[in-house]
């Protein structure tokens, strides 16, 4: 799930580039309910992430509905992905690795990592 359209067409053109077939990629506002989004009702075993500063509280109150056992949740904002994570354990899923990632040297921008996978 991708906020911006021009990005949705990349991803798909590099996973034909790389000869992947079991994924799906979709446009959204993040900031919005998924309720009209048909796609969002078909299923899925496993979501990524990567919503803007201000985080994807809306989705991230609905991702459960999907069925994904596993959530990887790319960050460049850790309050708003603490926020969503408070969200996420409410639902029933656990925080089984984070990480930082320095994309940007020399200054106060991180990207940050979350791996979540549904309580048995």
């Amino acid at each position: 799930v991708e906020g911006v359209a021009t990005m949705v067409e990349r991803a798909a053109v590099n996973a034909m580039s790389n000869d992947l077939h079991n994924v799906q990629f979709f446009q959204a506002d993040l900031s919005q309910p998924l309720t009209h989004a048909d796609w969002a009702a078909e299923g899925f075993s496993a979501v990524l992430l990567d919503p803007p500063r201000d985080g994807a509280f809306e989705v991230v109150r609905q991702i459960r509905k999907t069925g994904a056992r596993r959530l990887l949740y790319v960050s460049c904002n850790p309050a708003t992905l603490a926020r969503d994570t408070v969200e996420l354990i409410s639902q029933g899923y656990r925080l089984k690795r984070a990480g930082i990632l320095d994309m940007f040297p020399q200054t106060a921008h991180v990207e940050a990592m979350a791996l979540f996978e549904m309580s048995k």
